[in-house]
């Protein structure tokens, strides 16, 4: 397990965690309504830790220091490397812990991973309109808004549109 800020710490996500993962993804479908499909069975978890073991993939668990229930997860997907060093930055709370300031502590030591361990020089969040709370989340962190996409991702099987924002390694204020 690796240390992030005070409350909270990261680790990358393995086969030991199906059982917490999928029960918080279970209480939290409320949370995620429709704006995420995190994994919630075991073979959508077996197929998550596939994908995430990938080179192009920085998968991380935040879980709570205090107790160890899990805050979230985040993943730094599709990083290209060579000229561009960036990444698409997805990520999902859990209802145990919302609303306490933790995911935004964790997903501030997640970046601070990418943009130092990993070497990134940005990070891209696409996220539906209407979801306010993630778009709060990532303008306490630093990005900045810069665009819009019409019906740019499927989510739950519909396309949709989705907000362009992006934070660069020296705009992050860690």
């Amino acid at each position: 397990m690796q240390t992030a800020g005070m409350d909270v710490v990261l680790s990358a996500p393995s086969p030991s965690d199906e059982a917490d993962f999928i029960d918080a993804v279970r209480a939290s479908s409320g949370l995620h309504g429709p704006w995420l499909a995190p994994p919630g069975t075991p073979e959508l978890f077996a197929a998550y830790l596939e994908r995430v073991a990938g080179d192009d993939q920085a998968s991380y668990l935040i879980r709570h220091r205090a107790c160890g229930g899990l805050v979230g997860f985040a993943n730094v997907s599709n990083i290209v490397r060579g000229g561009l060093q960036s990444g698409y930055l997805g990520y999902g709370a859990f209802a145990s812990h919302a609303g306490r300031g933790l995911m935004t502590e964790g997903l501030r030591a997640v970046l601070g991973s990418v943009f130092g361990e990993v070497g990134l020089h940005r990070v891209e969040a696409n996220i539906q309109p209407g979801n306010t709370r993630s778009i709060g989340l990532v303008q306490r962190l630093g990005f900045q808004k810069e665009g819009f996409s019409r019906r740019y991702l499927k989510v739950g099987g519909e396309w949709r549109d989705h907000e362009r924002w992006a934070l660069l390694a020296e705009d992050f204020a860690g």
